[in-house]
């Protein structure tokens, strides 16, 4: 009880920029529906949309397209699922939990707690988004074990790190433009000239930017918990009885249970895989692709777990969390397949291309960034949709390639902290309504909005 106190004490002392929050809080809960009816509805969006404004946007087409998408998804979505599944199951594992454990005890109160979560999540996702989702949501978990908080503060502070995955090592935007020959590489098909992470992530325009965030953020959130009346702090028995280590099957002195429990087997099974990892990395050059994370999570997994059995388990625990993505990934690769098809991507692309500059583009082609990545948020299909008509801009006005290039992997990193596409793996794994979490969102949203659209402005060099 002294604890929650403590926090509560904390807590009324509100600043204006926490009263903010609560007001988009209150809005949010009150306003903004379940993921899946988010969907839904940007779905009918767009469809109106495309039927409005697109050259093709004869309802025959519409629905074609739709109906394209859907199933033109299944491969990421599946992708996505063992992600978190695999992610989930590593961490569950008796070392990384530990390591987890010891991690979330460092914070001892709750506005260091979220601080401790946000920089750790931008580290994380950075360095490769997918394990930013899994490992930023899984440590929310264990510090909400330990330290009265908001649940969803802290959650917001883990989906907060986020802002800075495409920006980092594994952008798909960038790492496209660096690989010669990719089939989204769209600067090499339309200059001839490869663009170097050394001219996209490594460079003053972007890595500022994200320096500024890192500053920042975590010292903001410490200041938009919610008033007293509106904690609302997890239970601490849920979350330990949902990730309570369950064991496999008992042994017995039949064959059958010892293979479920012959180590060897998951021995076997990861040299065979990181002997495939290796092959595929000498013949394509070492990259942390979705596949290849996914590879290394499962391969980890089982070499922790050690046994088939312990691993079966801990990935049954896991798959408790993937309900939610199974529908939701479909109707968004119909909106994808809306937007591709019927050409309402390609209008709202040149929407800003009319009246930009050589100095401008990059920052008009973020602002187009942000309203695309609303209906097509995956990466690589919203370069796709982007990247042929804002590269050929960038050749003609001779602005810069790579800052155009990274205005829009920028621009949808920034969208994608109102847009729940990418915050479902984390909604999934905390237990909480988007909801809950998307009202801190949009403090975050202003703030990586203002920093990138200023370096843009004012660091890219001219081309």
């Amino acid at each position: 009880m002294s604890d929650i106190a403590v926090s509560v004490g904390e807590q009324e002392k509100s600043s204006l920029l926490s009263r903010c929050t609560a007001f988009f809080v209150y809005m949010f809960e009150r306003l903004i529906p379940d993921p899946y009816v988010f969907a839904v509805i940007l779905t009918f969006v767009g469809a109106v949309l495309a039927f409005s404004l697109a050259p093709n946007g004869a309802p025959k087409n519409i629905l074609s397209s739709w109906y394209g998408g859907m199933f033109g998804i299944l491969t990421f979505a599946f992708q996505m699922v063992m992600m978190l599944v695999t992610g989930y199951a590593l961490a569950s594992a008796p070392s990384i939990a530990s390591a987890l454990a010891r991690i979330a005890s460092i914070p001892k109160d709750a506005k260091s707690a979220v601080s401790l979560t946000v920089a750790v999540a931008m580290i994380a996702s950075w360095l490769n988004w997918g394990l930013g989702l899994v490992v930023s949501a899984l440590l929310a978990r264990e510090i909400a074990k330990r330290v009265k908080v908001d649940f969803g503060w802290l959650v917001a502070a883990a989906y907060t790190g986020f802002v800075v995955s495409t920006e980092g090592l594994s952008g798909s935007i960038a790492l496209s433009q660096a690989t010669h020959g990719s089939a989204l590489n769209i600067v090499e098909k339309v200059t001839g000239q490869m663009t170097p992470l050394s001219q996209t992530v490594f460079t003053r325009f972007n890595l500022i930017p994200v320096l500024v965030l890192f500053l920042v953020l975590p010292l903001i959130f410490r200041y938009l918990g919610p008033p007293a009346a509106n904690v609302k702090i997890a239970d601490p028995e849920r979350l330990v009885a949902e990730d309570q280590q369950q064991k496999g099957k008992e042994k017995t002195g039949t064959l059958g249970s010892k293979l479920d429990h012959a180590w060897i087997l998951n021995l076997l099974l990861v040299v065979f895989g990181a002997s495939a990892l290796g092959i595929q990395w000498s013949r394509n050059g070492f990259s942390l692709d979705l596949n290849s994370v996914i590879m290394m999570l499962l391969l980890a997994g089982l070499l922790l777990h050690w046994t088939p059995a312990a691993y079966v388990s801990a990935v049954q625990r896991a798959a408790r969390v993937t309900g939610s993505l199974i529908l939701q990934y479909p109707l968004y690769g119909g909106l994808m397949g809306i937007m591709t098809g019927t050409g309402l991507a390609e209008v709202l692309a040149k929407a800003f291309l009319r009246f930009s500059t050589a100095h401008t583009l990059p920052f008009w082609t973020y602002l187009t960034s942000l309203i695309i990545t609303l209906f097509v948020p995956s990466g690589g299909g919203h370069w796709a949709v982007q990247g042929p008509f804002a590269v050929p801009a960038a050749r003609d006005l001779h602005a810069s390639l790579a800052g155009t290039t990274m205005a829009v992997a920028m621009g949808e990193s920034v969208a994608n902290m109102l847009q729940p596409f990418w915050a479902l793996p984390i909604l999934a794994i905390a237990g909480i309504p988007m909801r809950r979490m998307m009202g801190f969102m949009v403090v975050t949203f202003f703030i990586a909005l203002i920093a990138f659209g200023m370096s843009l402005l004012l660091l890219v060099p001219p081309g």
